[in-house]
């Protein structure tokens, strides 16, 4: 068993026992990275519903029904999403929870020292007045950025990256989370990338029970081509890089 041992170690918190959190940059007085990486101003961007209009459009579900419902789906039918349930989706996962200065830290879900390391990049296939394509979620302003229109030939490309899990390009729309590290360690060095992990999976449970109150299933993914990727959705696979996806449809 000891080959696995560094991994199983890696699950545990002692390493928080070896570290000088007085070398931190939080403590050497480095300013905070900022919690959404910069956005090309030249590329399309487009406004999403706010909480009005699309608590309208959002069945009010029981959490009780939301938790026993939830389940791993991946069969889809070929029903498009509102943009009003997109917005929602893209609230519960990622949005900001209160108004105000504060407001970027406080979010819809726990993160290690509200850090919130992750991006959300969106291939859009199956939604109402969006074009299909890749986009990133711009969850300070709720905007989506388009990074480049979807073709046949990015579904296939997709598809090869997840290692032949066809169903995923059956989806209307594909969430995929990366991490930007330096925001988790800033405040925390080496202790950072567990607790980066963590909060990967307080975001993907969040879309499951909200998938719920829209009649949508969703699909938590983590065998992927790293490579080709993050090549795909263009992050440089060092300061940025994929950690998790989940494709969302109608059932």
């Amino acid at each position: 068993m000891d080959g696995f041992k560094e991994y199983r170690n890696f699950l545990k918190d002692t390493i928080r026992k070896t570290i000088d959190f007085r070398s931190s940059a939080q403590n050497r007085g480095v300013p905070v990275p900022p919690l959404q990486e910069p956005v090309d101003s030249q590329l399309p961007r487009i406004g999403l519903p706010g909480r009005e209009a699309w608590s309208i459009a959002v069945r009010q579900t029981d959490l009780t029904e939301a938790i026993g419902n939830r389940r791993s789906r991946r069969k889809f039918s070929e029903k498009v999403l509102k943009i009003e349930e997109l917005a929602f989706l893209l609230w519960a996962t990622q949005g900001q929870r209160k108004p105000g200065k504060q407001a970027p830290f406080f979010r819809t879900v726990p993160s290690a020292g509200a850090r919130h390391s992750f991006e959300t990049y969106l291939f859009i296939y199956r939604v109402e007045t969006i074009p299909p394509g890749l986009y990133r979620y711009l969850p300070l302003t709720d905007e989506l950025v388009l990074i480049y229109p979807a073709d046949d030939q990015s579904k296939s490309e997709l598809s090869r990256a997840l290692l032949g899990q066809k169903f995923v390009a059956d989806s209307a729309v594909v969430f995929v989370w990366t991490t930007v590290p330096r925001r988790m360690e800033w405040r925390y060095l080496q202790a950072a990338h567990r607790v980066i992990l963590l909060d990967a999976g307080h975001v993907c449970q969040n879309l499951y029970l909200a998938c719920e109150a829209i009649q949508a299933g969703t699909c938590a993914i983590a065998a992927y081509d790293q490579e080709v990727l993050d090549e795909l959705i263009r992050v440089d696979g060092e300061e940025q890089f994929t950690v998790y996806l989940a494709p969302v449809g109608k059932y």
